[in-house]
């Protein structure tokens, strides 16, 4: 990312959200790198440097500002495909890959050599992956010691550090303190049986939409919406797999969503906000698409993409929803849930399983699935795609290369040109998805043929994604 010095300073002196998490400034005369939304007295220009990543900030020395939290800073969303690439792979060290299985299976998995990943990942964050891996881990290990009460072991093993030793000597040597002190200075007032966290983004963001799109589509037992809250339960797939339960809402807190986890999750936290910032398009930057659809997003600033928690989950709802209405899918895919999904413990009466998992469901016959209400056609496809993902043929994850997982979706019969590009929207995260044979998106653009709709729709791109939620949501508008 290229930075202008005089661009970066006007939007640090104005406090400009535009830029949360765009690039981070450090100050000379403090060592201490901000936000450019810090609420600090605004430092003199000449004694301020301006990098793009966190992670490019700490390797110069600087440590994190403990009053706007770089932790905290809204990620990025893209297309280019040089940056999506080096997006790609930071969300994957973010999820933790990094750490598992190291920079060559991480190049591999993104069909690219270490070497070209390397490259690419330098011209975008200013630092090596391994760089911005470190720095990722101790920024976690600062989140989890300022707003949880977990024991410093824990957290150090569940930040990606092998050892309390190594984690204590890291985070004395970048952050100039103790995890002890910090924690003493950050008293944490959440139960100690449950994990809170707070994730920024970039106003506007239309929560009430987001809410309701999801309260529409809500499995049963899975999900559910209670006032203003989404609840639902979760299961994070790892060498030690992690299940239980989160609830997200409105932070107090300017511009973010207030998160909280079972502490069953503990050791899976990296893992976890991913998926919550995946499904709550927390990346997005809504006035540069905004600008791109032009009048068509005007009536509802903020709009987001609704992602996945679970890509398998999304693309076996999306079969179930093949020319059938919202609220029937959502019957069905409970009756699989309570047919084959693993019972959950929660403290909500409405939150009873975890959603089936593509190794459960492979191991079925497609008669067993259609004994619960699914037709024939459909459950061939939810079976043949269960064993293509758990085969590792096929994988339904943000930043996955978008023309392999259609191409390998398309494979699959019972699964159309509708279908593969729902599960790209909300599956992949890809911003520029059109399901054009989609009955709704026909009618808000007053079409009759698939085919033109799509033409039509090319003046959407790179958003096109997003052209769809504000179609769909002119619709109910105008009812």
């Amino acid at each position: 990312m290229l930075l202008d010095a005089d661009q970066c300073y006007k939007a640090l002196c104005t406090h400009d959200t535009r830029f949360d998490g765009r690039f981070f400034v450090g100050v000379g005369s403090t060592r201490v790198y901000c936000r450019p939304v810090c609420t600090a007295r605004t430092p003199l220009k000449r004694n301020c440097r301006f990098f793009p990543s966190a992670a490019a900030a700490e390797a110069e020395g600087y440590r994190p500002c403990l009053r706007c939290r770089p932790e905290l800073a809204p990620g990025f969303s893209t297309v280019d495909a040089q940056r999506r690439l080096a997006q790609a792979a930071a969300s994957r060290i973010e999820d933790g890959t990094l750490a598992d299985s190291g920079l060559e299976s991480l190049a591999s998995g993104l069909g690219v050599t270490a070497r070209h990943l390397r490259r690419v990942f330098g011209e975008e964050f200013g630092v090596s992956p391994i760089e911005y891996a470190q720095t990722q881990r101790l920024l976690l290990a600062k989140r989890l010691l300022t707003d949880t009460r977990m024991p410093v072991i824990d957290v150090a093993l569940a930040s990606g550090f092998a050892s309390l030793r190594r984690f204590n000597d890291a985070f004395r040597a970048r952050y100039r303190m103790t995890p002890g002190g910090l924690r003493r200075d950050a008293a944490s007032a959440q139960p100690a049986e449950r994990l809170a966290f707070d994730l920024a983004y970039r106003p506007p963001y239309d929560w009430d939409s987001m809410l309701a799109f999801l309260e529409r589509r809500a499995i049963p037992g899975v999900e559910h919406v209670h006032r203003n809250a989404y609840r639902r339960t979760v299961r994070i797939p790892a060498a030690k797999p992690a299940s239980g339960w989160i609830e997200v809402a409105p932070s107090r807190r300017r511009s973010a969503l207030r998160v909280t986890a079972s502490a069953s999750l503990a050791h899976a936290v990296p893992a976890l906000l991913a998926r919550v910032k995946h499904l709550f398009d927390l990346s997005s930057h809504p006035e540069e698409i905004a600008a791109a659809l032009g009048p068509l997003a005007s009536a509802h600033p903020g709009l987001r993409l609704p992602g996945a928690i679970d890509g398998f989950e999304i693309a076996v709802r999306a079969i179930l929803g093949q020319q059938v209405t919202v609220r029937a899918a959502s019957v069905i895919a409970g009756r699989l849930v309570q047919a084959f999904g693993e019972p959950a413990a929660t403290p909500f009466e409405s939150l009873t399983h975890l959603f089936p998992t593509p190794a459960h469901l492979a191991a079925l016959e497609p008669a067993g699935i259609a004994a619960n209400g699914v037709i024939a056609s459909r459950a061939r496809a939810i079976v043949a795609l269960a064993r293509e993902m758990h085969g590792g043929r096929l994988a339904l994850a943000p930043n996955e290369p978008v023309e392999r997982a259609l191409e390998k979706l398309a494979a699959i019969p019972g699964i159309g040109p509708w279908t593969a590009q729902y599960i790209a929207m909300r599956a992949l995260a890809w911003p520029d998805a059109f399901p054009h044979p989609d009955v709704a998106v026909l009618k808000a653009m007053a079409e009759a043929k698939p085919a033109r709709a799509l033409e039509r729709a090319e003046a959407w791109r790179p958003w096109r994604s997003y052209a769809v939620l504000h179609l769909w949501k002119s619709l109910e508008d105008s009812r």
